[in-house]
């Protein structure tokens, strides 16, 4: 890891009653990080030991990772989904979620100090990830960490919470009352959103596996079908206000489209936009994508009366803010099943494939 003097960041030194302002601090030029250079399994991600770490932007913010959880779409970027957006980017840092202290920020950076602890998530299109020693994300898309929880519980947060958040929240604007189904219920962004509505006031039914039934009861779920052994079209009652399916498939969407009310919100996690670009590439794929939302919209619209989305996160400082407040006073838990040193990514990623653990997988750095 290399290391220089520069006089481009702020630093901060905390006395007894203040802050001093220094002219410089040191910084990181390079550090370890895992890359992918190619598509394929878990064995083509290399721990790199002096990956760069670019010059920061006036909006950004230096992070010291002190833990990254592993999403599902690190992997199936690993594997190639995406492959139009990032394929001519090889190589790129995998991860999204973050949680750990400030080292530098830009000089428009007002909110955060160096030295203070940090959660947050990078945007899904991100090709310089979170699985490195240092990251570097804007401020928007960084919150004080919850004190309440350690570094490796606050990393599995972000990611998923704001995904549920954007589709709850941006989207269908759920709010007290009302009821959701969420297809999935067992996975992170699952389990988030009904943590989320619930903190909203509103009941909540849920479809997942038999393992999860005891856990999406214990997050607030009034309703939870596991769909394994129940038929959910029969055994589920009455009309929601908001579906939120995280699993997709035309199957699923043909029943849980009829489970709204009109004037409902039907989102979806598993959009055509990346699968349609690969295909076509980004030029063709991305018209061809809209025009094939846009047809279901107006589909849905005249034969059922509700709004149709796919649903992709997205920075939300607001969103960010609200998720910290949750997780702080113990209304928002994304639980951790098992954690990695970042030496054994491959094996982490090994295992989130094979479904050998039933959780949220966290890399630890030391």
């Amino acid at each position: 890891m290399r290391i220089l003097k520069s006089r481009s960041f702020r630093a901060s030194v905390s006395g007894s009653n203040h802050h001093l302002k220094v002219g410089f601090r040191r910084f990181v030029t390079s550090c370890r990080a895992v890359v992918l250079p190619r598509f394929g399994g878990p064995e083509v991600l290399e721990l790199r030991p002096n990956v760069e770490v670019p010059d920061l932007k006036p909006h950004e913010v230096l992070v010291r990772a002190r833990a990254a959880s592993v999403n599902p779409l690190d992997t199936r970027i690993r594997s190639g989904y995406g492959r139009s957006l990032y394929g001519p980017l090889l190589p790129i840092i995998l991860g999204r979620d973050i949680s750990g202290e400030v080292a530098a920020m830009g000089d428009s950076v007002r909110g955060l100090s160096v030295g203070q602890e940090v959660f947050g998530a990078l945007h899904p299109t991100a090709v310089r990830g979170t699985y490195s020693d240092y990251a570097i994300l804007s401020e928007e898309e960084l919150a004080p960490k919850p004190s309440s929880v350690t570094h490796v519980e606050a990393s599995a947060i972000p990611f998923a919470a704001l995904t549920a958040w954007r589709a709850l929240i941006s989207t269908a604007r759920i709010a007290e009352g009302q009821r959701l189904l969420v297809v999935g219920g067992g996975g992170a962004v699952g389990l988030a959103a009904i943590q989320i509505s619930v903190a909203r006031g509103c009941h909540v039914t849920t479809t997942c596996g038999k393992k999860s039934i005891d856990r999406v009861l214990a997050a607030g779920a009034e309703q939870a079908v596991d769909y394994t052994a129940e038929n959910i079209e029969f055994t589920i009652r009455g009309k929601f206000d908001a579906v939120l399916d995280t699993i997709g498939g035309p199957e699923t969407e043909r029943i849980c489209i009829n489970f709204l009310k009109r004037g409902g919100h039907y989102m979806t996690l598993q959009g055509d936009a990346a699968s349609l670009s690969d295909r076509y590439g980004i030029a063709i794929g991305l018209p061809v994508a809209t025009a094939a939302l846009l047809k279901k919209q107006i589909k849905y619209r005249y034969s059922h009366g509700i709004e149709y989305w796919w649903t992709y996160m997205r920075a939300d400082s607001e969103g960010l803010d609200e998720i910290r407040r949750l997780s702080e006073t113990g209304k928002l838990n994304i639980p951790v099943e098992k954690t990695f040193p970042i030496t054994q990514v491959i094996e982490a990623h090994e295992a989130k494939e094979k479904k050998q653990i039933h959780g949220k997988i966290v890399l630890e750095f030391d």
